[in-house]
């Protein structure tokens, strides 16, 4: 029976993977592929990263996403961070319902609904719409997340290491940025990085928020699929997985590091 659910567990593994990332991969190695006919195989080239570098549309879109993706999730995490304190710390204050279901409300609402209502309300305070009205949104839609992550890390924390430096005399604020904000910090960059990819990766919202100058690299990709994929679609489409997935490798190494030294300055105090 062991035998027979090992082997079970291993083929579902295998095929899962291979449906989440066989797509990826045929994509990452097309994007060397040589040929112009993005379905058949000319051998391998770099021919297609050596055309985004003369492609000054697409770089100008990949240089506003990314600047986005960097304003936003740094709103959303300053925010976020502080909806996560409030949540966690300050009890059941008046209005506490409906200040955590307006935080959590974009976790399980439609974006196409979230990018409406933006548009609506940029379009009756009669805000011309452009790159700034896209940082808003994504601020709007990636602060839930980070709120999420820091606030699961602020339940299990041990609050005596708090009680102990506010014994010795340290200030409630000084308390939280000397000792709280350096142990949550892994979280905080957590919460940073996936607001990033999210912000990235969005296309729905950002075409409702977006004005003339500020085309996302998505809505760039989305027009130039519309008329066919070309092979540098599959160059920029890798250099985006690659991002992200830098990213995702740095927060995991940050949430380890962090798990590491709470290891050892749980191990000190015993001592």
């Amino acid at each position: 029976m062991r035998r027979g659910a090992s082997t079970f567990n291993i083929v579902s593994v295998a095929l899962g993977l291979a449906f989440l990332y066989l797509p990826i991969a045929i994509l990452v190695i097309y994007s060397f592929n040589a040929s112009r006919l993005v379905a058949v195989w000319g051998g391998w080239s770099l021919a297609w990263y050596r055309a985004l570098l003369t492609d000054t549309a697409m770089q100008q879109s990949a240089w506003i996403s990314l600047r986005v993706a960097a304003l936003s999730a740094t709103f959303a995490t300053v925010l976020g961070t502080f909806a996560a304190v409030a949540l966690a710390r300050m009890g059941r204050f008046r209005g506490r319902l409906l200040f955590s279901g307006m935080v959590y409300a974009p976790l399980v609402m439609p974006e196409v609904i979230t990018g409406l209502s933006l548009l609506l309300l940029f379009v009756a305070i009669n805000v011309e719409r452009g790159f700034w009205t896209i940082v808003i949104a994504h601020t709007t839609l990636t602060l839930c997340f980070v709120t999420v992550i820091v606030q699961a890390r602020l339940v299990g924390f041990d609050r005596s290491l708090e009680e102990a430096a506010m014994d010795l005399g340290c200030p409630p604020l000084k308390t939280f940025l000397t000792v709280t904000l350096p142990l949550i910090a892994p979280a905080i960059a957590a919460g940073w990085m996936l607001a990033f990819s999210l912000s990235l990766d969005d296309l729905v919202i950002a075409s409702f928020t977006t004005g003339p100058g500020a085309t996302t690299l998505p809505i760039r990709i989305y027009s130039a699929v519309r008329l066919g994929v070309k092979p540098e679609i599959n160059a920029v489409c890798t250099i985006m997985i690659a991002v992200v997935a830098l990213g995702t490798i740095a927060a995991s190494l940050m949430t380890k590091l962090g798990a590491a030294r709470r290891a050892r300055a749980a191990l000190a105090a015993q001592v």
